[in-house]
């Protein structure tokens, strides 16, 4: 029983290594474990030393009680040591100073009830405790924070563990395995698959075939078939598995092989009370309703025998059909076809069916089955056998001798059993036949390079009544745990040779001997196989022989004191005692060879496969056999032998196919590296978070986690590296006694402080301390550390009554001054006041002259101020009218170029509508070439189908979108319509008061004649006057009263009106500020989602992207594998695909219109033809979009009109009053105007006949054409001045004799309103009022200003001018509103166009997607060629137009020629001779650089190579100036355009394009790389909008930039691809500095101490000390602040524009806090006081960077908000209610389960701080249960902000850039 190792010297385990006598002395008030049989361990305290000798120790319990202990007399063992508290709910069970049962159950109880932490390691063992509750720590999230990390940084998790397996069998070559073990219900399956769930989402495939989806699938399949309801567990797995995950050599999953052990097939036709058969049989029962399954005739599980008899069909929570659809859906993802599956679903419909057979006695040996009984003839049906032979053989059975065969009847309980036997034969061979082909369907082709197998096994069992499986069970943990025993104590000797720690011979238990016992020769299961073949064998013989064989001879064996049928044996965890009933018929497994035959002889094809011997059967998933034989426990599936195995080897007993099958496991986890995880049951009832004592207790004792304890103590338990001991008691050490040696240090330390040597030794890297020494060292620590805040409290308090003191002193002396102070004022006042009368007496006298004084100095002052506003108002009033004179003249002249702008408008959209129709005439043309090649795109996409449907799903979901958009639209429709018929409405009432107004003028007339009648009857009624008086005074009276009644009324009316009316106001008011946040709010919110939609938008890009990508790399491998090169074979150019790619992105994620001109030839299109389609319902979407913005723009321009002509209506009446003021400016403006003009044109002339080259002045010189362009101006505009000063001296001479003179201004009033018309209001009134008021003032020198009546007869002109420019208003406003009409007919059709779209599209979406793309290509055809056909008209009529305009211009040009002959022969000798000549400077413009590059289009290729492909950025970006290559480009796209070669721009344009993703894809994981492209990406896209010619890009130009702009075509399109392509850049920048900044962040952000000596390591534990890597450097704060440091430079340095760099650091610095927070909140031994102080101050040197780099304003500090309140709540204090409202309010940052993580992990690292307690963190929980927030735990570290590029103009002039000789560009010029 006992096996010698190598080991540390000897100690005393369990029983005394920790006692009171280890590590401390049993001293006053020491704590220590008491047994208790309640709580298996009890909390006490001594009220007493322990003095050698004293049998009775004086205990205080925790609940108050004082207990007399009696120690054993016997052993005179003394209790446990309990750790302090500083150690308690630590990650690793192994770094607890005292390591015994007590601690062990302490800390975990601890951990999973205060802390909800449900994983701790102990040692190489992760235990894990079953919370029965779904938590949130299995997400993506969580698996990408332990993806890559060292098992002991994190905290504990299944992850860890699992990460740890994946890093060891890449780093080490050598397959891995992960054992799984625990009770029924303890979470092993769930673990398992966590862990397989680990490997897929972290290795990924090595194939597109989905390998880790259909390992992750494979899970409920097997769930369904092996997995049932028991009392323990609602999901219990009834069969072990080891599955063993494939890798190749780049550790990427290919496939996946299972192996199972000992299925329980006695649950298909038994379940005890409160438990279920398998769940596949209730998930079929439930889905019995569907129409495939009516053929199965099942119902009700209540109704068949096999699924009733638990009582429990239905388990809660779980819905049995979903569960259905969940299996089915996997097995065809595993490649188990429709047909199989409904195969596999007949069997066990069968089986349920065969189960409900009745039989019938017909007397004491035999029976029978009632003839055409249902549920066996349902059975045959099934299984397509004959009911007679099933029936028949169900009722007999065959007998064979040498010599003869014999039938013989059995009795209704043997056929019964014998049903049952063939029931549970059938489920076996097909659960082996489902594991077969699982197993295919996971092989893979490719070579396995290693694996890592994952074993869910059953642990230790003992019931009340134990069989043959609870033998077996038990049997493998014993394998099981010798194997663990074997592998800990390898580990702890390679441990202690590593260090070079010397060893002596340890005992420990090996449990050899009772695996002997079970598989030795004649043991158990030798008698128990030998047994069987005994024909009549029967269980108690067999027990017999155990007893004569074993009994009195092992002392493992034992046997029952009261029974003759049971034996005992004493395993490693407990001992069982096994009941001999039923071993020998479960290990023969016996099943009737008659019903077998039958069931062969099926017509149902699958059926005989799951009983074929010799051969496999038909696989489904058309996948080979993977080579690995499929090791199953159940005693008749045939294991894997040649072809001809014999009767005997197929007829293996149970047992020893077990044992044949558990060898073989062991063998392959011996050869590989095991990992261990031990699942707890916590309690029986399933409650969750309820921890049993007990049960936890008896579960550790089975797992083997107290014999891991056990090997662990005998040694050196506590280890420490030598950093980690100086760090943490550097407080224990004199400044003497640290020396630059660290390890001579804490050699010299640990001498002085433990005398005992033997208590710990020195390693090469590490001090390995006895149990119990940690704790000693501790309280040493603690001791130092309380005196230190003795001394420094006293320090304080001296201090503070000091300065107590001090402070008295000083008001007492304050009190004294102030007395002191107040008598001698008082003395002074007396003083002050004697001297102040003397004073007052003299300053009245001296008022009372001074008054005097300034009364006159006023009055003169008045005089002359009135006197010089007089001269000064005179001034101003002759200044006011000059000015306003000049005012008036530029508004007419603006009038007068507006009038000429809108005509060149005119043309120029007529010369557009030309230059469109003929490109519309080469779009049609590629149209009809695409239309011919339809049927070719057919054949060369036919494996396409499945993009197609991809494509087509994307079709229908933006039908969708376009259905809501033309909802929308209708919705605009109808606005529209109802706002038009309002103004209708408006336009007829106004018709109705203009009629109103003339019947009003018909009325005045009438009344008028009235009057003239009733004057002639005033006579007649002067005699009815004085009867009439008397009346009319009573009347009036009457009147009075009555109008004082009616002023009393109206005072009232008014009081109430001005209550109304605040009342009205303060209702605005509240409405006002209503309405003011309701759009601040709806202004964020749309802020909010704007940038949701842009970071969908960016996401679906990047999604795009990798897609795109992918789409690559699979064609070249597709060209690689299809296309065999052949000699002559002329390779394509490959920039065609990935320009067809480019301008599908572009107009898939655009949404812009889909240009056919972007592509090259129609031929090399790549798209699929639902592509094409998909792109016109996207263009056409986009054009109705902008139909309605065009319709929308209308009608508000409508509105816009028929305000102005209300206004000018209403304004009208009132311009006769300004006319003659207007008409005096207008002469004014003439005269100057004339004069202005006519001395241009001399000026021009006189330059033009100086000119003396011939070649400037020769026609089509460019100073000649800049000349004559000049001159053709001045000349019109000089015959429209002439025709004005014709019309006005026409008006003049015949009006002249008519005029008489009068004055000629109006009222100002009126002047007011006419003026106020124009823009500049306030100006304009100012100067109609001053031009009044000086003709009034100037009215006395109207005859100095018309002498000879001129200015009369300029006037009367003016009137009559006037007058013609109304009617010329008024015919243009007949002409807009013509216009208006026609835009409106306009309108009309286009509402007529949409709809007839819509309904074309609907019919579209209605036929199959062949004949929808055919349609949809023919309305295409259709719809161009008529608008080709429009085009061609159009383009005729243009070409008549230009004809004309070029005879008009040659004529205009001969007249030009002619009239500067005729004035240079005018010109006299003389007066060239004497006149100066006055050189004019003429730019030689073809000398200079215009901003443009020539290239010929063969060099475009070279361009590209040597600009893009072979460019280095260092230097270009330290050398030359950012953006270079950008600004070279756009010059060269300039010259394209200023050529107006269209091709060549689009060349261009595609090729950068690709060849910057080519550079990306090549060199996209280097920062500067990826950095320079991304800043002349941006730089080229600013290029592109400023130079573009439209107006919000031109605000910043120079004038010489802005003659530059593009001319011929408009890039938006392009803009919109370049814009893309720069966000996928800057996502590419962002993952590249997010992998070169995540190995810095945990380290230098919270692992390295920058502030030195805060906080102290703690014990850590074997994980920490077995890490999978090495350090290899560590980093500090420093190195990320010179990373970023580094990255900015390198950003500035490529010119990238500063909002984007800001954004660039905002995203870093999110990284930054995003990682470090997750870390955080997974890291429980960086929940601390002093680790929250080392986050802060590293928070604020980050803050201190973004200061000193100007970028505070960027949103990166706002990133850092979670870390910085998480380290915050680190800090604050953590009791009382105040502190946790504190808490509520201040972390309003972190999400309520990132707060209660932080609180529950919070851990003290010295003994004076306190953990936070339950109850705190219940208060937390209640106060923020309304906080609406995501129940995520972790933050999303790969979340990209959504980038944008805003508009950035560069001052840098094109013409000034010099293109270097480094470049390698000379074969491009300058233009």
């Amino acid at each position: 029983m006992a096996r010698s190792f190598v080991g540390p010297a000897p100690l005393l385990w369990f029983s005394s290594s920790f006692r009171i006598s280890v590590g401390a002395p049993a001293s006053l008030f020491a704590r220590v474990w008491i047994p208790d049989p309640e709580e298996v361990w009890k909390s006490a305290e001594l009220l007493k030393d322990y003095k050698p000798g004293d049998k009775v120790l004086l205990l205080h319990l925790e609940d108050g009680k004082d207990l007399e202990y009696r120690l054993d007399p016997k052993t005179k063992e003394l209790p446990h040591l309990r750790n302090p508290d500083i150690l308690v709910g630590e990650n690793d069970l192994t770094a607890l100073s005292y390591l015994h049962e007590p601690a062990v159950l302490h800390n975990l109880r601890v951990r999973f009830i205060d802390s909800k932490l449900i994983y701790t390691y102990c040692g190489i063992v992760l235990v894990a405790i079953n919370p029965y509750e779904q938590l949130p720590i299995y997400g993506e999230d969580i698996i990408n924070a332990y993806s890559g990390q060292n098992m002991g940084d994190m905290d504990p998790h299944i992850f860890a563990v699992a990460e740890e397996a994946y890093k060891q069998m890449a780093r080490d070559e050598r397959n891995q395995s992960i054992i799984v073990s625990g009770e029924s219900g303890a979470g092993k399956t769930v673990s398992a698959k966590y862990a397989m769930r680990y490997f897929a989402t972290v290795s990924g495939s090595a194939s597109e075939a989905n390998v880790e989806e259909k390992v992750l699938a494979s899970n409920p399949i097997m769930e369904s078939i092996g997995n049932a309801k028991t009392t323990r567990n609602d999901n219990s797995s009834r069969f072990g598995k080891y599955i063993e995950i494939g890798f190749d050599k780049r550790y990427r999953i290919i496939g996946a092989n299972m192996r199972t052990y000992l299925l329980e097939k006695s649950r298909v036709v038994f379940q005890a009370e409160e438990e279920r058969n398998y769940h596949i049989f209730y998930q079929l029962c439930a889905s019995a309703n569907l129409p495939e399954f009516k053929v199965l005739r099942l119902g009700d599980a209540n109704n068949f025998h096999y699924t009733n008899q638990g009582g429990s069909p239905v388990i809660e929570g779980v819905d049995d059909a979903k569960e259905m659809a969940h299996t089915r859906q996997a097995c065809t993802l595993l490649g188990i076809s429709e047909s199989y599956q409904m195969g596999i679903f007949r069997i066990l419909a069968g089986i349920l069916h065969l189960g409900n057979v009745v039989f019938m006695s017909r007397d004491s040996d035999s029976c029978t089955i009632p003839p055409k009984h249902e549920p066996l003839s349902i059975f045959c049906d099934l299984m397509g056998v004959a009911f007679e032979e099933m029936s028949h053989w169900l009722c007999h059975r065959k007998l064979a001798t040498a010599t003869e065969t014999y039938i013989k009847p059995i009795s209704k309980l043997q056929a019964t059993n014998a049903r049952d036997a063939l029931a549970k034969h059938i489920y076996a061979k097909l659960f082996n036949w489902i594991v077969d082909h699982v197993n295919q369907a996971l092989h893979s082709a490719v070579k396995q390079h290693s694996f890592i197998g994952v074993l869910d096994i059953y642990g230790f069992e003992t019931f009340e009544i134990n069989s043959f499986e609870q033998f077996c069970i038990n049997y493998a943990n014993e394998k099981l745990q010798q194997q663990f025993n074997m592998h800990v104590f390898k580990l702890e000797q390679e441990e202690y040779m590593k260090e070079q720690i010397p060893w002596t011979l340890i005992d420990f238990y090996d449990n050899q001997p009772c695996i002997n016992l079970i598989e030795s020769k004649l043991g158990i299961l030798d008698l128990l196989d030998e047994e069987c073949k005994m024909p009549k064998g029967t269980d108690d013989t067999w027990a017999q022989k155990l007893y004569n064989t074993h009994l009195n001879k092992c002392a493992l064996f034992e046997k029952p004191r009261l029974s003759n049928k049971a034996f005992i044996i004493q395993h490693f965890a407990d001992k069982v005692e096994y009941q001999c009933e039923g071993f020998l018929e479960k290990n023969k497994d016996t099943v009737f060879e008659e019903q077998i035959k039958v069931l062969k002889s099926s017509k149902f094809k699958m059926l005989p496969e799951l009983f074929q011997d010799d051969e496999k059967a038909i696989s489904p998933t058309s996948a080979t056999s993977s080579g690995r034989t499929p090791l199953t426990r159940t005693p008749s599936k045939p294991t894997k032998g040649r072809p001809g195995q014999t009767a005997k080897e197929h007829k293996k007993t149970v047992g020893h196919q077990f044992r044949n099958s558990l060898h073989l496991l062991m063998e392959t986890l011996n050869a590989t590296t095991p990992h261990y995880v031990r699942c707890i049951k916590p309690n029986d009832f399933k409650f969750p978070f309820t921890f049993d004592e007990k049960r936890a207790v008896q579960q550790l004792r089975a797992c083997g986690v107290l014999e891991t304890i056990r090997i662990s103590a005998a040694g050196f338990p506590s280890r420490w590296t030598y950093q980690e001991f100086f760090s943490r008691y550097r407080v224990l050490m004199k400044q003497k006694d640290v020396l630059s040696d660290r390890k001579q240090t804490c050699k010299n330390v640990l001498e002085k402080l433990i005398v005992d040597k033997d208590k710990y030794q020195f390693g090469k890297t590490k001090i390995f301390f006895r149990a119990g020494q940690v704790a000693y060292l501790e309280k040493l620590r603690a001791d130092k550390l309380r005196a230190a805040c003795i001394r420094i409290q006293k320090t304080i308090r001296g201090w503070l009554l000091r300065k107590k003191y001090l402070r008295m002193r000083k008001a007492a002396i304050t009190v004294q001054r102030y007395v002191r102070g107040h008598q001698a004022r008082c003395y002074a006042k007396f003083l002050r006041r004697t001297k102040a009368a003397t004073i007052i007496q003299k300053y009245w006298r001296m008022y009372v002259a001074r008054r005097r004084y300034k009364i006159m100095r006023t009055a003169t002052i008045v005089l002359q101020s009135y006197l010089r506003g007089y001269l000064a108002r005179n001034r101003y009033h002759k200044i006011l009218r000059e000015h306003k004179a000049v005012i008036i003249q530029k508004w007419v002249r603006g009038w007068l170029a507006r009038t000429y702008y809108r005509r060149s408008i005119h043309a120029i959209i007529y010369l557009q509508c030309c230059f469109r129709r003929m490109m519309a005439k080469r779009e049609l043309k590629k149209l009809k070439i695409e239309a011919r090649s339809v049927e070719r795109y057919k054949k060369l996409h036919i494996g396409m189908e499945n993009k197609i449907m991809q494509l087509q799903r994307k079709v229908d979901e933006q039908n969708k979108d376009y259905k809501c958009l033309m909802e929308k639209l209708t919705n605009l429709e109808g606005t529209y319509n109802s706002e038009t018929e309002k103004l209708r409405s408006d336009l007829e009432r106004l018709q109705l008061s203009e009629e109103e107004a003339k019947i009003a003028t018909g009325r005045v007339l009438s009344l008028q004649e009235e009057i003239a009648k009733l004057r002639k009857d005033l006579e007649q009624t002067r005699s009815e006057k004085k009867s009439i008086e008397e009346h009319a005074d009573r009347y009036k009276q009457e009147t009075e009263q009555l109008v004082s009644n009616l002023k009393e009324e109206n005072t009232l009316l008014k009081q109430e009106k001005e209550a109304l009316n605040h009342r009205i106001v303060e209702q605005a008011k509240e409405m006002t500020e209503t309405m003011e946040k309701k759009l601040v709010e709806e202004t964020k919110q749309l802020e909010l989602d704007l940038n949701d939609e842009r970071l969908r938008y960016q996401n679906l890009l990047n999604e795009f992207s990798r897609l795109e990508e992918r789409y690559d790399d699979l064609k070249e491998e597709m060209t690689l594998m299809v296309n065999v090169p052949k000699p002559g074979h002329k390779r394509t150019d490959s920039t065609h695909s990935s320009n067809e790619s480019e301008y599908t992105f572009s107009s898939e994620i655009a949404e812009t219109e889909d240009i056919p001109s972007r592509t090259e030839e129609p031929s090399e299109k790549k798209v699929p033809l639902d592509m094409s389609l998909f792109l016109k319902l996207q263009k056409r979407v986009t054009e109705l979009e902008q139909e309605k913005q065009v319709m929308q723009d209308e009608l508000d321009r409508k509105e816009e009109q028929v305000l102005r002509s209300k206004a000018k209506e209403e304004e009208r009446p009132q311009i006769r009053g300004a006319e003659l003021e207007y008409e005096s400016l207008k002469r004014q403006e003439l005269e100057s105007e004339n004069k202005k003009l006519k001395n241009e044109l001399n000026e021009l002339r006189k330059a033009l006949s100086e000119k003396s080259s011939p070649e400037v002045t020769a026609p089509g010189a460019p100073a000649y054409r800049v000349l004559m362009e000049q001159l053709t101006s001045v000349s019109e505009e000089l015959d429209v001045r002439k025709e004005e000063v014709l019309i006005l001296r026409s008006q003049l001479v015949s009006q002249k004799e008519a005029i008489q003179p009068k004055n000629t201004m109006t009222d100002s009033t009126i002047l007011l309103e006419d003026v106020q018309k124009m823009k500049d209001k306030g100006e304009i009134a100012q100067a109609y009022i001053g031009l009044k008021e000086t003709n009034r003032s100037s009215a006395m020198d109207c005859h100095e200003l018309n002498e000879d009546g001129e200015l009369l007869l300029v006037y009367e002109g003016l009137k009559q001018a006037n007058r013609l420019l109304e009617s010329q208003l008024q015919s243009q406003k007949r002409s807009h509103e013509n216009e208006a009409e026609a835009l409106r007919g306009e309108i009309q059709s286009l509402k007529e166009e949409n709809n007839r779209q819509q309904q074309l599209l609907a019919q579209n979406l209605q036929l199959p997607p062949e004949a929808r793309i055919e349609a949809s290509l023919q309305h295409e055809i259709t719809r161009l060629t008529n608008e080709n056909l429009d085009l061609m008209e159009q383009l005729e009529k243009q070409d008549k137009t230009v004809r004309k305009l070029k005879k008009q211009l040659k004529v205009f040009a001969k007249k030009i020629g002619e009239l500067e002959v005729g004035q240079m022969e005018n010109v006299s000798p003389g007066q060239i001779i004497d006149e100066p000549i006055r050189p004019v400077n003429i730019p030689r413009k073809e000398k200079d650089f215009q901003g443009m590059l020539e290239y010929k289009k063969e060099d475009e290729q070279k361009l590209v190579k040597n600009l893009i492909l072979e460019l280095k950025p260092r230097g270009v970006a330290v050398n030359l100036i950012p953006g270079l290559p950008a600004y070279i480009l756009f010059m060269c796209v300039r010259h394209a355009d200023y050529l107006n070669d269209d091709q060549k721009v689009r060349s261009l344009l595609t090729s950068t394009i690709n060849s910057i993703k080519k550079v990306l894809k090549k060199r996209g994981d280097d920062f500067e790389t990826v950095s320079f492209w991304l800043s002349n990406t941006c730089r080229f896209l600013h290029c592109l909008k400023q130079y573009s010619g439209e107006e919000g890009f031109m605000k910043h130009n120079t004038s010489r930039q802005n003659e530059h702009c593009l001319t011929n075509f408009d890039l938006a399109e392009y803009r919109q691809v370049l814009s893309d392509l720069a966000i996928q850049i800057y996502q590419q920048l962002v993952r590249v500095l997010e992998n070169i900044l995540q190995p810095m962040i945990v380290s230098g952000m919270l692992e390295h101490e920058t502030i030195q000596g805060v906080s102290g390591v703690k014990p850590t534990g074997l994980r920490k000390r077995t890490s999978s890597i090495a350090d290899e450097g560590t980093y500090t704060l420093d190195s990320i602040l010179r990373q970023l440091n580094s990255f900015h430079s390198v950003m500035c340095q490529h010119g990238m524009d500063p909002e984007l760099i800001k954004q660039v650091v905002k995203q870093m610095f999110y990284i930054v806090g995003a990682v470090t927070l997750n870390n955080l909140l997974l890291r429980k031994d960086m929940c601390s006081w002093s680790k929250g102080m080392q986050i802060r101050y590293n928070v604020s040197q980050l803050e201190e960077w973004l200061r000193d780099k100007n970028l505070m304003n960027s949103g990166a500090k706002e990133t850092l908000e979670p870390l910085i309140q998480a380290a915050q709540l680190l800090q604050v204090k953590k009791k009382t209610d105040d502190d946790a409202e504190a808490i509520c309010s201040m972390c309003n940052a972190l999400t309520t389960a990132q707060i209660v993580k932080v609180l529950n992990l919070y851990t003290p690292v010295n003994e004076f701080e306190e953990r936070v307690s339950v109850s705190f963190i219940r208060t937390i929980q209640m106060r923020l249960r309304d906080r609406k927030d995501s129940p995520q735990l972790l933050m999303d570290a790969k979340h990209i902000f959504p980038v944008t590029f805003p508009f950035n103009p560069s001052s840098l002039a094109l013409e000034t850039i010099q293109i270097p000789a480094s470049l390698g560009l000379g074969f491009i010029s300058r233009v």
